[in-house]
């Protein structure tokens, strides 16, 4: 196809994702927090699963437009993937990301224009990984299928926005033995590798708590009305109220705790939002007044905290804001017993550590990174200088792709397992209702069935 998709294409699109996957139709209908079904017969669990070598790793994906190009394009330059596939919704975005990988000496096949052409790609193709980088409502779905044509599966984030969809993820996942990945980048920064290092060498003693944050004003992609990541994400601040994005900001708090593995786990999670304002005043500021902005009703509150505690008695708090006019930032905090690490900006207080200031008093600056030299992450050493160079929200991106074909070469466990994004991504849902109930208490569901008990620690710090 030549021309472009229709409006009423693209509302097809997204309306066959969910029904026409007979997985996810036959996913249990669960609440949250209520007792998780049993494993099919024949499953596994996929904690620690480590798949078979793959000497090359054939690779396709499902959406090039804002994130997916750049994931296509840096996975095109890291040895041992072999681009098989590109598939998008839009010709010109698979043919943009077609030409980058052909300079690269790749030669995909291109599917575009039809609503349904990423599963003739799985079939066709039969890929060893699968990413996916479609708006939110389609991952889970896209996630399923791929699994179920034999591929590993890496998800952008959220990895699913229902407690359903996040459950047909996990089934399917353990029926299949394939991996399934949420793709936090934010785990591969610099900052964040740092403190998973000092955490786990017991620079801040015993962890108590966190905070975390995704602060991002965001209401320019308003103006994508027909095409681009505001034409849909703008759709879920109408029709949801709660945390939409939560995952930056906890996912790397989850890894310095060590959340569904050996010794802790996700517990229960109350919500609130403010008045949702910023939107509206955005819309009736840069539009018409009879532009379907302004003719709808936003439901989001410009920003949502909420607070989890753990099964050991941690807690956490999660802020998300993508309306307010306000500086960029992923808060980031992990307090101990002996000290605090916190970034934006970066800076420490440990009790009794010689070079320090009082721990009544922050290190930061230049001070700090003399400090922290000594616990740069192992990681970040052999392979930071490269991510830098190859980029993608300053290297993190390509360090996480990088990881991943590391880990399906070797025969490693992955670094986030599927149980991993499910948690981290529940708080979207969970905070939906607690904040629709005033508050009021949700228990996460344990995706795990219990078995995080024996889920070994991340293993990348050696």
């Amino acid at each position: 196809m030549k021309r472009k998709p229709t409006q009423t294409e693209r509302r097809t699109f997204l309306k066959t994702l969910g029904g026409a996957t007979a997985a996810l139709a036959a996913a249990p209908a669960l609440e949250a927090g209520a007792q998780a079904p049993p494993r099919a017969a024949g499953a596994r669990y996929m904690g620690d699963f480590a798949a078979p070598k793959l000497d090359k790793v054939r690779l396709a994906i499902i959406g090039v437009g804002a994130r997916g190009s750049g994931h296509v394009r840096q996975m095109a330059a890291i040895e041992g993937v072999e681009v098989v596939a590109i598939s998008d919704l839009y010709e010109d975005l698979a043919k943009r990301s077609e030409a980058r990988v052909k300079a690269l000496g790749h030669n995909p096949t291109l599917y575009f224009g039809d609503a349904n052409l990423w599963r003739k790609m799985l079939v066709e193709q039969k890929p060893d990984a699968v990413i996916v980088a479609t708006p939110w409502e389609a991952h889970a779905p896209m996630g399923v299928e791929a699994m179920r044509a034999g591929a590993h599966v890496f998800i952008e984030t959220p990895i699913a926005t229902t407690i359903e969809d996040m459950w047909a993820l996990v089934n399917t996942s353990e029926e299949t033995g394939r991996h399934c990945m949420h793709m936090e980048n934010v785990c591969y920064g610099r900052e964040e590798l740092l403190y998973l290092n000092m955490v786990r060498q017991g620079l801040i003693g015993e962890l108590l708590h966190g905070e975390a944050a995704y602060i991002h004003d965001l209401r320019r992609q308003m103006r994508q009305v027909d095409r681009g990541t505001g034409s849909w994400r703008t759709q879920h601040y109408i029709k949801r109220n709660g945390n939409l994005y939560p995952c930056h900001g906890l996912g790397p708090v989850a890894q310095y705790m060590s959340l569904a593995r050996t010794e802790d786990t996700f517990g229960r999670l109350v919500s609130f939002s403010s008045l949702a304002r910023a939107r509206a005043l955005y819309a009736k500021a840069n539009f018409p007044p009879d532009h379907k902005w302004n003719q709808a009703t936003f439901r989001a509150g410009d920003i949502n905290t909420s607070i989890i505690t753990t099964a050991l008695g941690r807690t956490i708090v999660v802020q998300w804001d993508e309306n307010s006019p306000r500086p960029y930032s992923r808060h980031n905090l992990i307090q101990g017993t002996k000290g605090i690490l916190a970034g934006f900006p970066n800076r420490l207080a440990i009790e009794g550590v010689a070079g320090l200031k009082s721990y009544h008093e922050w290190t930061e600056g230049e001070a700090w990174e003399q400090f922290v030299a000594q616990y740069e992450h192992p990681l970040f050493k052999r392979a930071g200088e490269l991510a830098k160079k190859m980029g993608g929200h300053g290297g993190m991106d390509f360090l996480m792709l990088y990881r991943i074909v590391e880990c399906l070469r070797n025969g490693l466990p992955l670094d986030q397992n599927v149980y991993e994004g499910c948690f981290w991504s529940a708080v979207g849902p969970l905070s939906e209702k607690s904040v629709a109930a005033g508050g009021a208490p949700q228990d996460f569901p344990d995706f795990t069935r219990g078995h995080w008990k024996t889920t070994k620690p991340l293993d990348i710090v050696s």
